[in-house]
């Protein structure tokens, strides 16, 4: 069940818009990976596949989306914290748009 749920995420991943893909989208943007750890979210937009001088062209550094913590705020969040703080995927996330996520916080 687990190898098979980590390729449909990879698989996922590389799908997904990188940089600027989702602009202009707003709250139509999809959320298509959730990461999570003691009631702070982060729903992830784009990602960043790797910058022209990294050592590791695949390394994800950043992406965009949705980060709630008090407050939701759209705007860059860096993988590499969000790691550092434990962050965890959410294996069973169902891709939707911000404008959804908003709606269920509420």
């Amino acid at each position: 069940y687990f190898i098979d749920k980590l390729i449909e995420i990879a698989e996922r991943i590389a799908a997904m818009p990188k940089t600027y893909g989702t602009e202009g989208q707003g709250m139509q943007a999809v959320a298509h990976l959730h990461y999570f750890v003691s009631g702070f979210d982060w729903y992830i937009t784009e990602t960043d596949m790797g910058a022209p001088n990294d050592t590791d062209p695949g390394a994800q550094h950043q992406a965009h989306g949705l980060a709630c913590f008090h407050e939701a705020e759209v705007g860059y969040i860096s993988i590499v914290e969000l790691l550092r703080s434990r962050a965890e995927l959410d294996l069973h996330w169902t891709p939707c748009t911000l404008a959804c996520v908003r709606e269920a916080r509420a």
